[in-house]
């Protein structure tokens, strides 16, 4: 009796997540795009993502003035969680944005994880604050909305962007790197997913909740390019991740968490360099090899 119990619990477990996992994958998003005034990009593992570049802001480093998907492409990600759901996210902010933001979105639940730089001798300065939060989604989305509120995020519903080419061989880069990625907003954007399972709060996150390592490329024009992003680290990648960066002369901008309660513990390495396209992509590819990631081989 005690199987048949066991296996029963077991079927109707298997049943249930079966069920959870339909119900995200057609989960309606309707209220949360209302409230954030935008429409969502649906990706993989039924999260539903919201970008908000920061198109208001001019930023320089050195004679290279950044393109907002490039470094400033604040966004918020929501998955469903039973009837509740997890939001996280990352927002771009000036220095003189960040305590308004902060009281706003505790004041609506929101949880802050980490305030911090990404980059390093920009101009302006700009901030990245990542947070957290669990409820009902529309809530949430309502709790976002006010806090971009009070910073000069461009809040209206984009134009429709019409795919359109870049000056860079992505294709040469993607074989490199072993991961594709996409055009976005003048740039070449590479995605690459850790191997093994992210938890956080015994909740497991996709890697399109921010757990992917991100790779930037911005054409500069001649085969130069400028490239930033994160690499997600555990602990015992990070030495080996600094050592490659700098062997290929690409410079660490900073090295912190951006969450507070996930499993494996997760570091983040955010990085800079300009030079030649193919050199900077080999040598991120040294980088990529440091780390347990899903790429392929050469």
């Amino acid at each position: 009796m005690r199987e048949f119990l066991i296996v029963a619990t077991v079927a109707l477990g298997s049943s249930t997540l079966r069920a959870q996992r339909i119900d995200t994958s057609q989960a309606d998003w309707t209220g949360v795009e209302q409230a954030l005034g935008r429409r969502g990009l649906p990706q993989p593992g039924g999260v539903m993502r919201f970008g908000f570049p920061r198109g208001d802001l001019h930023v320089s480093i050195g004679d290279v003035q950044l393109l907002p998907a490039l470094a400033l492409g604040g966004w918020v990600a929501f998955m469903r969680n039973g009837a509740t759901a997890t939001l996280m996210g990352d927002l771009v902010l000036a220095e003189d944005e960040i305590s308004l933001v902060v009281d706003q979105l505790m004041k609506g639940g929101i949880d802050v994880t980490a305030v911090h730089n990404h980059l390093l001798g920009e101009s302006p300065h700009v901030m990245y604050a990542h947070i957290r939060g669990q409820g009902d989604a529309t809530r949430l989305a309502g709790s976002v909305r006010a806090a971009l509120e009070l910073t000069k995020t461009p809040l209206a519903q984009p134009p429709a962007v019409t795919a359109a080419r870049i000056e860079l061989d992505t294709a040469a880069i993607a074989r490199i790197l072993g991961a594709g990625g996409r055009v976005n907003g003048g740039t070449y954007q590479v995605s690459v997913p850790r191997r093994g399972a992210i938890h956080e709060r015994g909740q497991l996150v996709p890697p399109s909740m921010g757990v992917a390592t991100a790779i930037n490329f911005q054409p500069l024009g001649e085969g130069k390019v400028a490239i930033t992003g994160d690499f997600v680290m555990t602990a015992m990648e990070v030495a080996a991740v600094q050592r490659a960066l700098r062997a290929n002369r690409i410079t660490i901008t900073a090295l912190h968490s951006h969450m507070t309660d996930e499993s494996p513990r997760l570091l983040f390495m955010h990085f800079w360099a300009v030079d030649d396209a193919i050199t900077l992509a080999r040598g991120l590819r040294g980088v990529l090899d440091q780390m347990a990631v899903q790429h392929s081989t050469r």
